[in-house]
């Protein structure tokens, strides 16, 4: 299977999307089992109590949950504010959420509070920039000066009613939102489901072909099965085990027959190149732990750099910390959503 394809299907029930890039598996998105906040949701909430030595405050959702805001200067206990999810619930703690709302659309965010008109850099066409910004300050026509505007690479190659409608229809929902502002905690926007990630997200590079219901048929559920485990195999006989814990998540680079110098570089520069796929897949994030396998001192700094261009376009922030005095690489992800094990248990 060649090419750039998004599949929509369901797994056990629920509706599941998954991306696949010449016949590997890049992104997968499923729908949870319960009822759990999906990351980018927006609510109504109530400011609750400061935490001490956490510089954040608790504040009150829906049907007693809690969201957990690291921030504190300026909001007094009672007040109400508009919040958003920024990632997935761990069991037991509160709902992790800001103030710096963000409304996402296939080709258009709307920021408030960060005014101006901003173009995605990878549209390097000035003809294409400057027709869009044209669009973009007619679309934004009369709208609040502190709401800002940025627009998605995917606008560059769509048709302008398109992009203009996207615009008027994500900036009608985001006044709607920052209007709503009385009352009690209550979820103003749902965070986006399956297919609609699917569609928002995947829009650019512009998919060589959309499926309907076929999972079965383009080999998409064998390559979840393989996700469970935590053994990937590598080019060069070797392979890495990724294993989440409590703590952190460690990942552990082994050659296979051939334990030379050039094979172990091989293979931990293919276990450094496959690694932000595997973590994005897998639904894995915080503190990272990559423990390679050895090579001199003086091939680190080639592996550091084949680490540092795989993780530049991840869509999720990450810290690349570096080299321990142990040896290890050490990373942060942040958690953007469930992970999969939780998903399909």
């Amino acid at each position: 299977m060649k090419g750039r394809v998004v599949i929509l299907d369901q797994i056990e029930g629920r509706d599941a999307a998954a991306l696949v890039v010449d016949g590997q598996l890049e992104d997968l998105f499923i729908d949870p089992a319960g009822d759990e906040v999906l990351p980018g949701a927006i609510f109504r909430a109530v400011a609750d109590r400061p935490v001490k030595g956490q510089g954040g405050i608790f504040v009150k959702l829906p049907e007693g949950a809690s969201g957990f805001l690291r921030q504190i200067s300026g909001i007094a206990p009672g007040q109400r504010l508009l919040v958003q999810v920024t990632g997935p619930t761990e069991p037991g703690k509160a709902v992790p959420v800001t103030t710096r709302l963000l409304f996402r659309s296939r080709h258009a965010i709307i920021t408030p509070g960060a005014p101006g008109l901003n173009i995605s850099r990878r549209i390097r066409d000035e003809e294409v920039r400057e027709g869009l910004a044209a669009l973009a300050a007619e679309a934004m026509a009369g709208a609040p000066e502190e709401l800002g505007l940025i627009l998605r690479s995917a606008s560059a190659e769509a048709d302008e009613a398109e992009v203009a409608d996207d615009i008027l229809s994500v900036k009608e929902l985001a006044l709607a939102v920052l209007a709503d502002t009385e009352g009690g905690p209550e979820l103003l926007v749902d965070g986006p489901a399956a297919h609609e990630a699917a569609w928002r997200d995947w829009a650019d590079p512009a998919p060589d072909e959309v499926v309907q219901g076929g999972f079965a048929d383009h080999g998409v559920l064998e390559m979840i099965d393989a996700l469970r485990g935590a053994r990937v195999d590598l080019a060069g006989g070797g392979h890495m085990m990724i294993e989440p814990t409590r703590a952190l998540v460690a990942v552990d680079v082994n050659t296979g027959a051939d334990t030379s110098p050039a094979a172990a570089l091989k293979v931990n520069i293919a276990a450094a190149r496959d690694l932000p796929r595997q973590l994005r897949l897998r639904g894995l994030g915080g503190q990272v732990v990559v423990d390679f396998a050895p090579v001199p001192k003086k091939e680190r700094a080639i592996l550091d750099q084949v680490v540092r261009a795989a993780f530049k376009h991840e869509a999720a922030e990450t810290n690349l910390a570096g080299w321990t005095t142990l040896g290890l690489f050490e990373m942060t992800r942040k958690r953007d959503r469930l992970p999969l094990a939780e998903v399909l248990p």
